[in-house]
């Protein structure tokens, strides 16, 4: 089994997210874990898009990177540029570093209607990225 890190700032929007699809892709061959260089909780508007999707991520928990420092990594996927600039070093010489910069929907300022369109329009992206990752990379 393949250990995956998906990092983001606040470990609440975009990397729960990826979280929720790689699990759903990939659990039987892959252990997924998601953490923050902060902790913000889970957003509860990207619980509600991955919901719409058929992916629960409210038993979800907003961890910091720290707690995860004894696993040896085989992909490290870091999901928005402030995460990537900012992360303290993770000691992970074997692993695979991936990075995209996803938009990222809690910053969004709109109706509630644009709102989650605005979610929606990360969720995708995210999806089709996490798509992507596991056929790539974890193939059966």
């Amino acid at each position: 089994m393949k250990n995956i890190l998906v990092l983001c700032t606040g470990n609440s929007c975009r990397s729960q997210m990826a979280h929720g699809y790689l699990n759903a892709m990939a659990s039987d061959r892959a252990h997924i874990y998601s953490a923050g260089i902060e902790t913000h909780g889970i957003n509860p508007g990207a619980a509600a898009t991955m919901a719409k999707d058929g992916i629960d991520i409210l038993s979800h928990t907003s961890n910091h990177v720290d707690e995860y420092r004894d696993i040896k990594w085989d992909f490290i996927i870091t999901v928005c540029d402030h995460a990537y600039e900012n992360c303290p070093f993770i000691p992970a010489p074997n692993a695979t570093r991936l990075h995209k910069n996803f938009y990222d929907p809690s910053k969004f300022e709109g109706d509630l209607e644009e709102t989650e369109a605005a979610f929606a329009k990360a969720r995708d992206e995210i999806k089709a990225y996490c798509q992507d990752f596991v056929a790539t990379h974890l193939k059966p």
